[in-house]
This record gives C-alpha cells, sequence and structure tokens, in this order.
C-alpha cells in the first residue's frame, strides 16, 4: 500500500513540475528579449511566438505594430517571431548590391537570422530556468522542506525546464534554423513588393515643382470648390482649390503637384494605375519621378486601403461596431496595408533627390458630441471603436514613417469635429461626408508646415 501511495506522490510531484514547467517556458517566451540583427540593412529582432500546439506553420512577424504570418512556414509548436524595427540601408549592403554580389547578401541574411533564433533558445532557456528556480524555492520555503529536499526538487524542476525547451527549440523546431538560412531577404518573409518597379511616366522633367502631394481624397480635397480650370483627371479624381496642396502653394509661393485621387489607395492609384470610369490615372509615384528637383513629398494614404468607408458604413447600420466580422475585415485589410505601406516607403526611400518625405496621419472626425450622427445610426459607443480603429491606422502610419527615418504629422481637428460649432469635418449632408471641409484642409496645411519648418 505504501509503494502504491509513494508512486502515486511522485505522478504527482511530476505532473506539477511539468505544469509548472510549461508556465515558466510560456512566461519565458515573453519575458526574454529580442535578438537584434541586421539583415539586408534592416534591423529585425528575432524570438519566439507564443506556442501553440499545432506541429507546423507560419512564424509571425511584425510589422509596423501589425502581426503577420511570415511566407515562410517552420516545424515544432515554438515558431520564430521577427520583428522589422528599423529599415535603412547600410553602406556594407549598398556596396553588395552596387557589386552584383547578391549571393553574399543573401547567405549573411538567412545566417544572421538563423544565429539570432540559436541564441534566443539559449537565453530563453536561461530565462525559463530561472523563473522555474525561483517558483520552487518560493514553494519549498512556504512547505519549509528541508535543504536536501530543496535541492532535489530544484534540480528536477530546472531539468525538466531545460528538457522541454531542448525538445521544443532542437528536437521538434529543428529545422528551424536551416529554414531561416534559406531565407534571402525581407520579401521571403512578408512577401514580395506591391510593385518592384515604377517607371516613371513619359514627358518632360518638372523642373519648377518643389513640392508633391501623392494620396486619397483627403489630399485631393474631395468635397470642396473645384479646381478654376480642371482637365479630365482633376474632374475623375475630385481634386479642389482648397486642398491643403494648394494652401501650401499659396502660402509658400512654390509649385506644388497635387496628385492625390478619390479612391487612391497604394495598390490602386500610388504604385499602379486606377480606373475612373472611362479615365486611367497612372501611378502617382510615377507622375511624381517627372518632379527632379521637388525637395518635399507629402503622403495621405491608408483610408482606401483598410475600406474606412466600408467600415463607417456597416458600423451604422449594425447594431454594433466591434462584432467578430467587421473585426476580422478590418484586421485582414490592415495587414495587407502595412505590407503595400512597405512597398510605397521604400520607393520614397530610393528617390534620387531625397526629398524630405511627410506622411499624414488621419485627424479625428468624432468629437465627445454625436448628437448629429444619431439619424445615420452613428452612437458613442460606435464612434469609440470607429476611434479606436482609426488610432491604429495612425499608428501604422507613424510607426512606418520613423522606420525609415520620415516625419508623420497628425493634424489636430479638436474642438472642431463633426456636431460642433465649426467643424473642419464636412457633415453626413455635405457633397463629401466625413472629409475635411476648407477649414479642415486648412488645418492640415499648417501641420505639414510646422513640421516642414522644422
Amino acid at each position: 500500500m505504501r509503494r502504491w501511495v509513494r508512486a502515486g506522490s511522485w505522478a504527482l510531484c511530476a505532473l506539477w513540475l511539468a505544469v509548472l514547467a510549461a508556465a515558466a517556458i510560456w512566461l519565458a517566451v515573453r519575458l526574454t528579449p529580442l535578438r537584434t540583427v541586421t539583415v539586408a540593412g534592416q534591423t529585425v529582432k528575432v524570438g519566439a511566438a507564443p506556442p501553440d500546439w499545432r506541429m507546423s506553420g507560419p512564424g509571425d512577424l511584425q510589422l509596423f505594430g501589425q502581426t503577420l504570418p511570415t511566407e515562410a512556414t517552420f516545424s515544432g509548436p515554438i515558431r520564430p517571431l521577427l520583428k522589422l524595427t528599423h529599415i535603412t540601408e547600410s553602406s556594407q549592403v549598398a556596396q553588395l548590391v552596387r557589386s552584383g554580389n547578391h549571393e553574399q547578401l543573401e547567405i549573411t541574411a538567412g545566417h544572421s537570422l538563423a544565429s539570432g533564433w540559436v541564441l534566443y533558445g539559449v537565453q530563453e532557456t536561461a530565462v525559463a530556468a530561472g523563473i522555474m528556480a525561483v517558483a520552487l524555492l518560493a514553494w519549498a520555503g512556504l512547505r519549509r522542506f528541508p535543504r536536501r529536499r530543496t535541492l532535489g526538487i530544484l534540480f528536477c524542476g530546472v531539468a525538466v525546464v531545460a528538457v522541454a525547451n531542448a525538445t521544443g527549440f532542437y528536437l521538434l523546431a529543428s529545422q528551424t534554423p536551416d529554414a531561416l538560412r534559406h531565407v534571402h531577404s525581407l520579401a521571403d518573409l512578408v512577401g514580395r513588393s506591391t510593385a518592384a518597379n515604377v517607371p516613371r511616366t513619359e514627358g518632360p522633367d518638372l523642373t519648377d515643382v518643389t513640392a508633391v502631394v501623392l494620396g486619397d481624397s483627403t489630399a485631393a480635397g474631395t468635397g470642396n470648390r473645384p479646381l478654376v480650370d480642371p482637365d479630365a483627371l482633376d474632374r475623375a479624381c475630385r481634386r479642389s482649390a482648397d486642398s491643403y496642396a494648394g494652401v501650401l502653394a499659396r502660402t509658400n509661393d512654390r509649385k506644388v503637384l497635387n496628385l492625390g485621387c478619390a479612391g487612391a489607395t497604394v495598390h490602386d492609384g500610388i504604385l499602379g494605375v486606377q480606373i475612373l470610369g472611362d479615365q486611367v490615372a497612372p501611378p502617382q509615384f510615377a507622375e511624381a519621378q517627372r518632379a527632379t528637383r521637388a525637395g518635399v513629398v507629402i503622403v495621405s494614404v491608408g483610408a482606401n486601403d483598410v475600406g474606412w468607408a466600408d467600415l463607417v458604413q456597416l458600423c451604422a447600420k449594425a447594431p454594433s461596431c466591434d462584432d467578430k466580422a467587421s473585426t476580422a475585415f478590418f484586421q485582414n485589410r490592415l495587414s495587407r496595408f502595412a505590407l503595400d505601406y512597405r512597398s510605397l516607403l521604400h520607393h520614397l526611400a530610393g528617390m534620387p533627390q531625397h526629398p524630405k518625405v511627410v506622411v499624414n496621419e488621419y485627424y479625428d472626425p468624432f468629437g465627445s458630441d454625436v448628437s448629429c450622427l444619431r439619424g445615420e445610426g452613428l452612437t458613442v459607443a460606435k464612434v469609440r471603436v470607429l476611434r479606436a480603429r482609426l488610432s491604429v491606422l495612425n499608428d501604422v502610419l507613424r510607426e512606418g514613417a520613423t522606420s525609415r527615418g520620415f516625419t508623420a504629422v497628425r493634424p489636430d481637428f479638436t474642438g472642431h469635429e463633426l456636431c460642433s460649432a465649426q467643424p473642419y469635418v464636412q457633415g453626413p449632408t455635405d457633397r463629401a461626408p466625413l472629409h475635411p471641409s476648407a477649414a479642415g484642409q486648412l488645418a492640415i496645411a499648417v501641420a505639414d508646415q510646422r513640421a516642414l519648418s522644422r
């Protein structure tokens, strides 16, 4: 009988150690600092994604605050977490590219990621063992175990953690270092660029242009006064004389080329053509390349990419705005935008004149008073969800801009939101609801001018 009781006690102790080891590993994955490596001129932090029970799958890539599945797949329940934190081009990478030695660049990239993963595994094992040791010492102290028994429990616990981590990192995930060595570039992790090359459109250089505006209907100034002498594309893009580009031009007495177009996204409008009925707008970036002396490029993009107008309409008609369907829709569109946005930033950084790039974040159209929107189906609770999603989009815009050393600007519409006495935003009955009014465009121009002055 005693033998069975003793066997049961050992089994219970082993089960307790296994549970405690799993908790220690789970916590260590979240506490262990990521390893920083430089890959193809871009700073990447390497760590482990939260473990799951699947025996294979993609890793996690954090791009501008968004978690995306990697293109590469990995074996084992513990898979890599790769965080892109800074984008630049080092002199070493530039030299390799100019010399055409891409093989050396690929070897450097893959081996850097693989080494970072192995070193992270060692560091995470040490952290997990430390967590386990502290937990067992606290338990032994509460139970007032003798020193010999305490040391025995401590040894067994640390051994269990080490074996579990070795199984997760070096046995089940034994192919991960080799898979990372086959990552030749960041494109292998996040997918290929939206447009690998955007050739400039035909025509003479626009040498008198000193600033270029790229973007969507916010940049176009949609809903305000039309241009004095618009052409067919100006009308199709719904460009306005009150756009912030026009304000900047008049204020600084400079030539500003406004390529903003209603409905434009990064993929369809800025880096690719945009179909506007019987009009075809060439890629805005292709047109911008003709402005060979432009020292400033201002970008307003993202709302159409994430389907902002659709989200607002769904929110207005639905009982609530934070249901699973609309949340999944937003996250999916935001993830796709993060990849396209990365491609756009890459193209902007490669402009030969190295202009100062300003990325406009989006203004908050909603204030604390939503009484004028009740007839549209928007309540305080719904507006709170919309503002939270707009804030996430702005986080992506800001993190992407700063990762390239660009300037991010958020116009301040405080006190002039919808339902206020003097709104900077067009209301539900105006020509372009939720878009900036002429006063709102002026506020955006003021914010941009301050950034450029700094």
